[in-house]
């Protein structure tokens, strides 16, 4: 029985492990593999630097409180962020990247830029 390249079809001549006819086969195939899984990844990253954009113009000083329904106008997506900060009161704050956000009462938002020395 022939063997047959993965990504063409053509048969293989050679080695009896080879599995591509060549090498644009073979970078053709591992490109649409990683492709697939990139795609989340790409689409995850964007959400994150929406998110951090919009913090960013919200965010003129270190800290800023602003309506919940404000950040929800500009497409501000709740569900995505880079990282948690725990202060020492046990409060967290939510953040992507180096903008963070707290949610207080009545449906407000703290809004906060992380210091660079802050690292």
């Amino acid at each position: 029985m022939d063997r047959l390249c993965l990504e063409c079809g053509d048969i293989l001549k050679g080695r009896v492990d080879k599995k591509y006819c060549s090498d644009l086969c073979r970078n053709s195939y591992n490109n649409k593999l990683n492709s697939r899984a990139s795609v989340y990844v790409r689409s995850v990253n964007s959400i994150l630097r929406k998110n951090r954009k919009i913090l960013q113009q919200l965010t003129p000083s270190r800290t800023v409180k602003a309506p919940r329904i404000k950040l929800q106008q500009h497409g501000f997506n709740f569900g995505f962020h880079t990282h948690v900060y725990t202060n020492k009161k046990g409060v967290n704050y939510f953040f992507c990247y180096d903008y963070g956000y707290l949610p207080v009462e009545n449906d407000h938002i703290i809004l906060v830029k992380k210091n660079a020395r802050d690292n």
